[in-house]
């Protein structure tokens, strides 16, 4: 039998849109039990599962062992995951800003780092009654409404910096020939005052986060029904050429693009759309 992949993208109310750019709802089953690789990316995952745990053999971070989330979050980081399954999921994924890690966690996201955390440590009881009521909801509309009204009440006000602002809009944006230095001649910093303040806000430095866009880009081409040729993606997603792309896919995602779409069947929730940048 064929995997049967169900769900439903959500778009948040208007007024959490600088905080969570999208819902994804999905119901994957009938795939043959597997691994498959969690991609680094430029928001927070936040992740509420209906039913059975998330299971998480190899986490992003290097001293984090392996374990098993009802709900889940994490922060920005250059390595992959591992997501251990057995043919089945249910939930919702939540893709955060940094600014909606300010505003809904109260905390950078350079406190979360590339660490996996329980969803209650950073939201509070708000976490259980989200997978309380979601469990008991089977309309994806209605699923969506209760994140807005349950984030809502979350939302704190936060006093954001213009200038990593816009220098997230740069690094993440579409322009894949951004370059560091320009960026921190643009805002009016050094390039040093710049790697200091954004790694401490975000958990990864200027080039590590124009590495994640470069890396984005690509992944989106490849997921497309009709890729172009892998040295077009290159190019097209700013690499120098397909062997810069390849050594970087091995980084950040474990193995090289050719590799990895010959391997993934599972269509994880976390790369089934991509959802852009946020700050």
């Amino acid at each position: 039998m064929a995997g049967v992949s169900e769900g439903a993208s959500g778009v948040p109310d208007p007024r959490l849109r600088p905080y969570v750019l999208g819902y994804e709802g999905y119901l994957l089953r009938g795939f043959a039990p597997g691994t498959h690789v969690g991609m680094p990316g430029s928001v927070l995952t936040v992740i509420i599962t209906i039913g059975e745990p998330i299971e998480v053999p190899v986490s992003s971070h290097p001293e984090q062992a392996g374990g098993r989330w009802e709900m889940l979050a994490s922060g920005l980081t250059t390595r992959p995951c591992v997501i251990e399954h057995h043919g089945y999921q249910h939930g919702v994924q939540l893709a955060v800003t940094p600014l909606g890690c300010r505003a809904l966690f109260g905390v950078p996201t350079a406190a979360l780092g590339s660490w996996i955390v329980d969803l209650p440590e950073v939201l509070g009881a708000p976490a259980r009654e989200l997978r309380e009521r979601l469990a008991a909801t089977a309309e994806w509309p209605r699923r969506f409404e209760i994140l807005d009204e349950i984030l809502l009440r979350c939302v704190r006000p936060v006093a954001w910096d213009g200038e990593l602002t816009r220098a997230w809009e740069l690094l993440a944006g579409p322009d894949p020939a951004v370059r560091v230095g320009a960026v921190a001649d643009e805002i009016g910093w050094s390039r040093r005052h710049l790697g200091n303040r954004f790694s401490a806000e975000f958990g990864v430095t200027p080039k590590d986060l124009a590495r994640i866009a470069r890396f984005e880009r690509s992944h989106a081409m490849l997921r497309t029904p009709a890729p172009p040729a892998l040295a077009e993606v290159a190019v097209l997603s700013g690499y120098y050429d397909q062997a810069h792309m390849a050594r970087e896919w091995r980084e950040l995602a474990g193995l090289p693009p050719s590799v990895w779409r010959e391997r993934e069947e599972f269509p994880f929730v976390q790369d089934q759309q991509s959802l852009g940048a946020g700050g």
